[in-house]
Parts: C-alpha cells; structure tokens; sequence
C-alpha cells in the first residue's frame, strides 16, 4: 500500500510457496523469481539439503505458469561440473510456458561471485 510501489516480488527455490502464495498475493506480489539450479533430483537435494523437493520446485513452476497471475522468472545458476550439461533440458522443461529463464554463470571472485546472465523470454 505505499504509493509509488509498483513490483512486490519474491525468490524463492519453490518449496513453500504454494502454501504461501495466497497470503503473500494477498499482500500485493505480482512477481516471481524460482531459484532452480538443476532439474535432477539427486542434485538438486544436495543443492537444498533436502529429500524430496525437486518434484516440488518444479511442479510449482508448472503451477505458476498455468496461472499466468504473476509475472514469473526462473533463475538457473551454471555450474562447471554440476550442471552446464542441463542447460537444453532447462529449454526444453520451460520453452512452452510464459515465463523468462535467467541462466546466471557462477563464477568465483576472491571469495565472493560474480554473475553473467542470459536472459530466454519464452513470453
């Protein structure tokens, strides 16, 4: 309710948001942006350090993309060895749905990363 805000946004890796969507679109959200590193199950465990949730982050991103009430990214951090193998899987899963895909590179600085970004409008 503040005036002049226009975006209400979340990043999120998806696994909670179906139970939390109505009361954050409640609160004014029209945007989204899912974390989803990997769409291998084993992998993507190891990324969140929990059993059984790939199934869900991704069935979310169908769900959302359905709904088309929001305006919706996935982001897809690359990671040399872990996942630029899935790059055209990550085309193939989102190319029919309306929403951008954000392919960030990871790439390690001095401690701290930088990002390099391809951005896929599907829209």
């Amino acid at each position: 309710k503040l005036e002049g805000l226009k975006t209400i946004a979340v990043t999120t890796n998806g696994i909670n948001l179906t139970r939390l969507l109505p009361r954050l679109k409640e609160a004014g959200l029209n945007a989204i942006n899912i974390s989803l590193d990997t769409l291998v199950p084993a992998k993507f465990e190891f990324i969140v350090r929990r059993k059984g949730t790939n199934l869900r982050s991704k069935a979310t991103v169908l769900m959302l993309a359905g709904m088309c009430l929001l305006y919706l990214q996935v982001n897809c951090v690359v990671m040399r060895g872990f996942n630029e193998d899935e790059v055209l899987d990550f085309v193939d899963f989102t190319k029919d749905l309306p929403l951008d895909v954000r392919f960030i590179e990871y790439m390690p600085f001095d401690g701290k990363y930088c990002c390099f970004e391809i951005l896929l409008g599907h829209k």
